[in-house]
């Protein structure tokens, strides 16, 4: 299974391709990190991001994307980029057929590293042992984004996020807040 690992964001969108093998084993396929200038109208920078991601997905023919769910941030602006590229990705991914699978950070760093709270610098060097690398990817985007993939790969081969099969705090977190949602939709 191909999938595109997507740590999205306005300034620096970080694009990693892995491909599954057996026995949970991943290989790196490609990864990339797409960048756009502050100095640029809004629009050329989602466009000129968007145009690379759907060349990417045209050229790597994925069959699944994962993508970094924000939980929480504190920086408005930088959770709006977020958001804008996410946006973009969805549609993308709409367009083309292809799933999308959405994980929160700490579910991503606890699949790669065993711990939901290890630093980006640890992520980092688990992403280059787990895939063979002789460095780590630069910049932390982009290792962030094979991150992802892997979290998901794994997640597809049938492993949980946890040894004992219990979803993570943040999983939980999640969980419960779109059924919240949905149970203010229904009345």
């Amino acid at each position: 299974m191909r999938i595109l690992g997507i740590d999205p964001g306005l300034t620096r969108c970080g694009v990693g391709v892995i491909e599954l093998g057996a026995s949970r084993k991943v290989s790196l396929i490609s990864v990339d990190t797409f960048t756009s200038s502050a100095d640029l109208e809004l629009s050329e920078r989602v466009g000129s991001i968007g145009v690379r991601l759907q060349q990417l997905i045209a050229e790597s023919k994925p069959q699944a994307i994962a993508l970094e769910r924000v939980f929480s941030q504190q920086n408005v602006r930088s959770v709006m980029g977020t958001a804008q590229i996410s946006g973009v990705v969805l549609m993308l991914a709409h367009q083309a057929e292809i799933p999308v699978y959405l994980h929160t950070p700490t579910e991503v760093k606890l699949a790669v590293t065993g711990s939901g709270r290890a630093a980006k610098a640890q992520v980092g060097a688990m992403v280059a042992k787990i895939l063979g690398l002789a460095e780590v990817p630069k910049p932390a985007d982009a290792a962030d984004s094979l991150a992802i993939a892997i979290c998901h790969a794994w997640r597809a081969a049938g492993s949980t996020a946890t040894p004992s099969g219990e979803m993570t705090g943040a999983q939980k977190a999640w969980h419960a807040a779109e059924r919240a949602a949905s149970a203010s939709k229904r009345r």
